[in-house]
């Protein structure tokens, strides 16, 4: 099976982890503005359940995706399906629309500007993000792809990672669960 295993932390001082990233070799990309659309399934709450169903839109992509719950206290472990769209502007709208025909509730949307890079970390590559999320201010998201036989070395190279960089305690919750409690 498929893992995301993902720690996201709250950055005060943005820069300064950008150089501890950079002094460990990080490979930067070109910064993105993506545009999560979330829906809560008709006959169960994703909420109560640990689950999303996500439709992002970046630029002219659009994707899929739906992750499981989290499997252990200390990361984001979970499976993730992602899958691509057809690329345009509306294809998103339009996709949502047969989500709300199907019974899907929209929930919540989460806009930010995600500086993505490839760290090289204890054999592995750690996908790297700095995200500015609007209402909520800046984290940044360390994330490794696991397999089953991989997933506590994948773990242990986070937490290692999140220690050099001194990045204190993860924030388990999403995006999107951030945003409904401040809207509360």
């Amino acid at each position: 099976m498929h893992w995301e295993v993902e720690q996201k932390f709250r950055v005060g001082d943005v820069q300064a982890i950008r150089s501890a990233l950079e002094a460990l070799g990080v490979h930067w990309h070109e910064a993105i503005q993506q545009v999560d659309h979330y829906f809560n399934h008709p006959a169960r709450d994703f909420g109560h359940t640990d689950e999303a169903l996500r439709l992002r839109q970046v630029g002219e992509d659009n994707f899929i995706t739906y992750k499981g719950p989290k499997i252990d206290a200390a990361t984001k472990t979970r499976r993730e399906l992602e899958l691509p769209l057809p690329s345009g502007a509306d294809v998103g709208g339009r996709f949502s629309e047969l989500l709300l025909a199907l019974g899907f509730v929209s929930v919540g949307t989460v806009s930010k500007v995600r500086q993505p890079g490839i760290l090289a970390w204890s054999g592995g590559q750690v996908e790297v993000a700095l995200d500015d999320v609007e209402r909520l201010g800046s984290f940044v998201e360390l994330e490794l792809s696991a397999t089953d036989d991989t997933l506590e070395a994948a773990k242990a190279a986070l937490a290692a990672l999140s220690e050099r960089l001194k990045l204190g305690a993860s924030e388990r919750r999403s995006y999107l669960e951030l945003l409904l409690l401040k809207n509360q």
